[in-house]
């Protein structure tokens, strides 16, 4: 096991579990609430992570003793469980290895995504909605929880906007890749002529901000202004004022919240959202000058995108960033986007 301890560094979270386990022990664990339930997260997570090394380590003995086993019997059978066996230990071990990349500051927390369409008209809008609709699968295929927060659907096709939640162990970590511009080439279903069209979508994403993160927002500094939702809301939503849009004077973000069918809990919504972006606005001021982040925050049309989907007159999808491509267009767009996310993370470790 010590020969591939580098992917995953046992010693440094068995001693970092040994500090958690203190803290938790103190009789004024629960004075602060908040600080509490960060210990006690944390301190779970590591369990989580030293249990599947070790069970993971386990089985690469038992293995290693049925292979030599094997060798002197000869037996096709034990050799063909075997190959199973190791394919699926690589698997694991793959994943620790990711897990190991997902060291920043926020990598575990739950995401907010942010979807906007952009050149490219309603073709822009259709694909802004392919986009959310490939991250909700995405989010299935992991187990995740993901939670509508503002969803602006067009009256023709397409969306205007899509807010959602993800919450999930490294939700953010893992999404964090795909903020950027995403491009798409097709012939548009839109189009009469049958031509070639070209659209672009923006992804935002947030570490959401919990209640580990203290963002103080003052009452003062909110305008909150209320209006009837619009899309296919339903009866109750298009005769009442429950959407939400709130300003922060200060900042000047403004975010709207829309889904629910309740005034407070748009307002709610859309709260959470705003301290999710004056966090990352913090974050992001803190952080030194940085070319490979900046470079995401583009104009959403030509020369900005981090990937390209094409699906006409060929179909491959190809990041940018790492050069890492699929061919098989529609699994991508059924969610399948872990070997772009990995690439990318294992990029960004190597150039830190």
């Amino acid at each position: 096991m010590t020969r591939w301890g580098g992917i995953f560094d046992r010693p440094a979270k068995q001693a970092r579990l040994k500090e958690l386990d203190t803290l938790a022990s103190k009789p004024d664990l629960w004075e602060d609430s908040e600080k509490a339930q960060a210990i006690l997260k944390e301190r779970s997570r590591i369990r989580d992570e030293l249990d599947e090394f070790d069970t993971i380590g386990t089985e690469i003995k038992d293995t290693i003793e049925i292979l030599e086993l094997a060798r002197d019997e000869d037996d096709e059978e034990i050799a063909r469980e075997l190959e199973e066996t190791v394919e699926r230990l690589a698997t694991a071990i793959g994943g620790l290895e990711i897990k190991r990349l997902l060291s920043g500051e926020n990598d575990h927390r739950n995401a907010i995504v942010q979807i906007s369409p952009g050149a490219g008209g309603i073709d822009s809008q259709d694909w802004a909605e392919m986009l959310l609709r490939m991250y909700l699968k995405w989010a299935e295929r992991r187990s995740f929880k993901s939670e509508m927060m503002d969803l602006q659907p067009d009256t023709e096709a397409g969306i205007k906007s899509a807010t959602f939640r993800v919450e999930g162990e490294y939700a953010y970590g893992y999404l964090k890749s795909e903020r950027g511009i995403h491009r798409l080439v097709r012939i548009s279903p839109f189009d009469a002529n049958k031509r070639r069209h070209t659209s672009f979508a923006a992804v935002e994403v947030l570490p959401e901000a919990d209640e580990t993160i203290k963002i103080e927002v003052k009452d003062e500094d909110l305008k909150i202004e209320t209006f009837r939702a619009g899309g296919h809301g339903g009866q109750h939503v298009n005769k009442t004022d429950s959407a939400v849009r709130m300003t922060h004077i200060p900042s000047g973000i403004v975010v709207q919240c829309q889904n629910e069918r309740s005034q407070h809990k748009n307002r709610s919504q859309a709260l959470k959202i705003l301290k999710s972006r004056l966090y990352e606005k913090e974050m992001e001021e803190r952080r030194k000058e940085d070319e490979a982040y900046h470079a995401t925050k583009k104009e959403i049309a030509w020369g900005s995108q981090i990937r390209s989907y094409v699906l006409a007159p060929y179909q491959l999808v190809k990041d940018v960033r790492t050069e890492t491509e699929m061919g098989n267009v529609d699994r991508v767009l059924d969610g399948d986007i872990d070997i772009f996310i990995n690439a990318y993370l294992r990029e960004m470790t190597e150039q830190a």
